[in-house]
């Protein structure tokens, strides 16, 4: 599976692949052109309350991750043609957050990367 990681604030390179914007809300500052968005979806990213939860500090690292992956397995159907598509090509995870090892975009990293077995298991 290739997943990569970039913020929003960093150049869009051809090199990144198929670019999908992971959170909720459009970054700030990041016009439409330069971030280079192929896909945009929404259900991915955090609920507003499980976000708004998080960075006001209510939930740590730990139970956020817990609660995201839970609403991702809501998603399951919807975020399987992303996992697809990552089995095939290069796909980089768009996230505005400044801390780039506590994010969601990590978390729907690790949650894609799940379901790969299961995809490959499909495909036999």
């Amino acid at each position: 599976m290739s997943l990569e990681l970039k913020r929003a604030f960093d150049a869009a390179h051809r090199d990144d692949g198929y670019r999908v914007l992971v959170d909720r809300l459009w970054p700030r500052g990041v016009s439409k052109d330069d971030a280079s968005i192929d896909e945009w979806p929404k259900e991915a990213a955090p609920s507003d309350t499980l976000r708004k939860a998080f960075h006001a500090g209510d939930y740590g690292w730990g139970e956020f991750r817990r609660r995201y992956l839970g609403e991702l397995k809501a998603h399951r159907e919807r975020l399987r043609p992303l996992a697809r598509r990552a089995l095939k090509e290069r796909v980089t995870l768009v996230f505005a957050a400044k801390d780039e090892r506590h994010n969601n975009a990590r978390v729907l990293a690790e949650y894609l990367t799940m379901l790969e077995p299961h995809l490959r298991a499909e495909t036999r």
